[in-house]
């Protein structure tokens, strides 16, 4: 029978950092090392980390009726022209993470679905978090569409209504 001893115990743990830290990389100086059986995850936005005056213009085209347009977002405070200002801050707020760019394009040769989820395309610029941002969007496949749906409301909710 097979017996987990100390030591035994001591070298699977060993190799299960050494895999980790090939696959995601060393932890942070900070030594967050996010929580017991979860992925390494990076600490959440801090009030510091806001800038005031966050700045966006989002211009959405081939959307269709009032969700094409260029439309103004300003945060912490929020205010501008946004159908849903506040809600469209919050949205990029929940993105923002510390090392990962909430505008990032997707991830080279990653696997997407061969989905197509219509015309629309979106471009925004502006400062996020002291960056700037010069981002556009699409719905040409699954992984476009599934990171145009993570700035819903800033980008306007295409998914189709449930079916009953």
């Amino acid at each position: 029978m097979f017996q987990v001893t100390p030591l035994r115990r001591l070298a699977v743990t060993a190799c299960a950092a050494v895999i980790a830290s090939v696959l995601v990389g060393p932890a942070p100086a900070s030594g967050y090392a996010g929580t017991a059986g979860g992925p390494l995850a990076p600490p959440p936005v801090r009030d510091e980390d806001q800038v005031p005056g966050d700045h966006l213009t989002v211009t959405v085209r081939h959307a269709g009726g009032r969700a094409d347009g260029t439309f103004e977002v300003y945060c912490h405070p929020e205010r501008g022209d946004h159908p849903d200002v506040g809600r469209a801050c919050r949205a990029v707020d929940r993105n923002t993470r510390w090392g990962r760019e909430a505008f990032a394009p997707a991830p080279d040769g990653g696997v997407c679905t061969m989905r197509y989820g219509g015309p629309a395309t979106a471009h925004v610029t502006g400062r996020w978090a002291g960056r700037p941002v010069d981002a556009t969007y699409d719905r040409s496949d699954g992984c476009q569409i599934e990171r145009w749906d993570r700035l819903v409301p800033l980008l306007p909710d295409l998914r189709p209504a449930p079916t009953r």
